[in-house]
């Protein structure tokens, strides 16, 4: 696309739109509600922008209090096809342009099923970012505290050295998950575990920088940081940022 066409583009965008894949009880409903600081279930809107109780892949999910966001949430039935309809094909009006690929720490002995190496060997997803989410990233700090009394550690001992086990944890899985997805055809753009996702006052700051950062467009980053809530000091950083790159491009002649 050559640039005045892709200003176009961008500038014709007025919600930004994420794809959140992952199996069952991920927590996915959770991080959509955090990042968009709210505690009610999203509004569901088909394609005709009827609103309606329940949700397939191609609905609308909007939540009252960020209608900026709009989000797209599948387990993994029809996500070829809205994969290829919504993120390869890029003037489609209503294209996405973040995937968020859930995987629960809750079920860290299998973290990468034939589900995950299908989806990043067969799905092409273009110039759009796909972030893994490592979520429910809590619990494994059960795991700490068995793999330490089972080191017959005293339950004292063991509480005072479980915060240290689980971050050795959290490095190990991260690892192992990366080793094998990198390895994929179409691998993800980058790796984030995220904590205290059940808490209200959950920060979702590095969950936005992240995807902020994965995204290949200037204008994208500015419609996401510009459609975030959660942090003023995110936008400053970016717009900080975007001043240097241009000041740098009128030194070099290029504006």
């Amino acid at each position: 696309m050559d640039p005045e066409k892709a200003k176009k583009y961008l500038e014709n965008i007025e919600k930004f739109r994420i794809l959140v894949i992952g199996r069952g009880n991920a927590g996915k409903t959770t991080i959509l509600q955090r990042v968009c600081n709210s505690v009610d279930e999203p509004d569901v809107f088909d394609g005709e922008g009827n609103k309606h109780g329940y949700h397939k892949i191609d609905d609308e999910l909007v939540f009252k209090s960020n209608p900026g966001f709009v989000f797209h949430d599948s387990g993994f039935e029809e996500m070829k096809r809205f994969v290829i309809d919504h993120a390869a094909a890029r003037m489609l009006k209503k294209c996405i342009h973040a995937i968020w690929y859930c995987i629960p720490m809750t079920d860290y002995h299998r973290t990468v099923t034939a589900a995950e190496q299908k989806f990043f060997n067969e799905y092409d997803t273009g110039h759009v970012p796909v972030v893994v989410l490592l979520t429910k990233a809590d619990a494994l700090n059960f795991a700490a505290m068995e793999e330490l009394l089972d080191e017959e550690l005293e339950v004292e001992e063991a509480e005072e050295r479980a915060t240290e086990r689980e971050s050795l944890l959290l490095e190990k899985w991260q690892t192992h998950i990366k080793q094998i997805l990198d390895k994929c055809k179409f691998p993800p753009k980058m790796y984030l575990p995220l904590t205290k996702m059940h808490n209200e006052s959950a920060d979702c700051t590095t969950l936005i920088q992240s995807t902020a950062s994965a995204l290949n467009e200037e204008g994208l980053q500015r419609l996401l940081l510009s459609t975030q809530q959660s942090s003023i000091g995110l936008c400053i950083e970016y717009a900080v940022h975007w001043l240097w790159v241009i000041s740098y491009k009128v030194w070099l002649g290029v504006c």
